[in-house]
């Protein structure tokens, strides 16, 4: 007999150590092994760093920026957000683990009842007594017709206990899941944390980038204001006199407004650019740090390599948040897969009880209580099995959430080395450019005063020289965000 109840629990045994949450496979995300290369792209550099192993303090190398950086992560509240959001997923997580463990609980108690002992009714005696001497006597004794005796005493039962009360024995592994997927969220919320801290050192040296190339375009304005205001002033004079037309006149203020036009429009801007800085560093940034121009210097390490394993986005730390996910959803079906199973709980006591609180823990007053107990769905109008389907739905919408943003990384990195891949024939060319207009400039307006071309010639001159500076300072910008935007995502400025 004995061996045939042991071998009733050997499939219970055995799905104890049974974990019906499906086993995690990393999706593929439908992305090349490798980064893009050849063509456009640079060749491979095997020489230089990985940038997810390059601090943000060494990546930027201008002192200022770095700074204002380090302002940012102490103050800027998002990533403050983010730090509790972490805090929240942790707490949440050592709640939920609890459950794999008893919760201990002690009682005392004390019982105080009051009742009746005994009542009495009607009631008849008789008696025989036997003297020496003559005579003999009989004596009845009744007692009165509905009459009763009460007495009252008081009962006392003090307690004392120590147990557990419906402890989930997890034979199935449902406890055991859901704090797997707890764990993974916890997990997630970290990784979202390093994201943030990632996105917020780009996007601070790109406000910082930007306010020095506004500064560098209001420059350029005022520079150019003064040669058309001269230009201006001269017309005006010769118009007087009757050298130059009215026309020349207009078309010199056109160029004179416009200009100015400019100038007030980009004071605006830079305001508004400090403003979304001080955001950014979620206080305000002291003026002694704020960029002055952009120019040729670098404020970053000046290359980052080419050529990688596309591997190097899963080290991301959006596409490990999204993995994270994955797994905690992983986990959720096999708790919804577990509640198909019974659940079996147990509750136990054990303590000491007595009549007399002195005779509490004396001997022989010990009590328990031991009370199994087992919960089997029978017919719950679909509940578990819809529970199922949505964490296998779940499950799909992590599966591509995934994907996405695999894939998603793999589009920003590839198009931040194609612009690398160029950009400095681009500078390049804008120097060149920017050179020649100013020269075209000079010489138009020589020729201008010396009465061999005409005054057109030179305003568009002027003209070509302003636009070529300003696109100069933008393809600069464009330089200075794109190593930044490379630097990020590539995973870098952890540290």
């Amino acid at each position: 007999m004995m061996r045939t109840r042991s071998l009733a629990f050997l499939p219970l045994i055995a799905l104890a150590g049974c974990d019906m949450a499906p086993k995690h496979v990393r999706p593929a995300g439908d992305v090349p092994t490798t980064l893009p290369q050849g063509g456009v792209y640079r060749p491979a550099s095997p020489a230089a760093a990985d940038p997810t192993t390059i601090a943000w303090r060494d990546f930027f190398t201008d002192d200022s920026l770095r700074q204002v950086i380090a302002l940012g992560l102490e103050n800027n509240r998002d990533l403050r957000i983010a730090a509790g959001n972490v805090l929240q997923a942790r707490a949440q997580y050592r709640v939920q683990r609890a459950d794999l463990l008893p919760t201990l609980n002690g009682t005392a108690s004390a019982t105080f009842t009051n009742s009746p002992l005994g009542l009495s009714g009607t009631g008849t005696g008789t008696g025989t007594g036997t003297g020496t001497g003559t005579g003999t006597g009989t004596g009845v004794s009744t007692g009165a017709a509905g009459g009763a005796t009460t007495s009252t005493d008081t009962i006392k039962i003090y307690q004392a206990n120590i147990g557990l009360s419906a402890f989930e024995i997890d034979l199935f592994g449902r406890v055991r899941n859901l704090t797997k997927a707890a764990l993974e969220q916890y997990l997630a919320t970290e990784e979202g944390q390093r994201s943030t801290r990632i996105t917020l050192i780009g996007e601070i040296a790109t406000a910082y980038v930007t306010l020095a190339a506004d500064q560098e375009r209001l420059a350029v304005a005022h520079e150019t204001l003064k040669s058309f205001e001269e230009s201006l002033r001269l017309t005006r004079a010769q118009f007087r006199i009757g050298i130059a037309s009215e026309l020349e006149a207009r078309q010199s203020e056109t160029n004179y407004e416009g200009a100015k036009n400019d100038a007030a429009a980009l004071d605006a801007q830079i305001a508004q650019d400090q403003n979304a800085l001080n955001l950014l560093v979620g206080t305000t940034v002291p003026a002694e740090l704020l960029p002055r121009e952009l120019g040729d210097k670098a404020l970053t390490i000046r290359d980052l390599p080419a050529g990688l394993s596309s591997e190097v986005l899963q080290r991301r730390p959006d596409v490990l948040q999204a993995e994270h996910q994955l797994m905690a959803q992983n986990a959720n079906i096999g708790a919804a897969r577990a509640a198909f199973f019974p659940q079996i709980s147990l509750t136990a006591t054990f303590g000491t009880i007595s009549t007399a609180l002195s005779g509490l823990f004396a001997s022989g007053s010990d009590a328990w209580t031991v009370a199994p107990s087992a919960v089997l769905p029978i017919f719950d109008f679909g509940r578990n099995q819809n529970n199922l389907r949505y964490a296998k739905a779940s499950r799909d919408v992590a599966v591509a959430t995934y994907e996405r943003t695999l894939q998603t990384a793999f589009r920003e990195v590839a198009d931040a080395l194609a612009q690398r891949s160029t950009i400095d024939a681009q500078i390049g060319a804008r120097e060149r450019r920017a050179n020649a207009a100013a020269v075209a400039a000079r010489l138009a307006d020589a020729r201008y005063r010396a009465g061999v071309d005409s005054f057109l010639t030179s305003l568009d001159a002027q003209r070509t020289s302003y636009a070529a500076n300003l696109d100069l300072t933008q393809t600069r910008l464009t330089r200075a965000t794109n190593l930044v935007t490379l630097y990020r995502t590539l995973g870098g400025g952890l540290n």
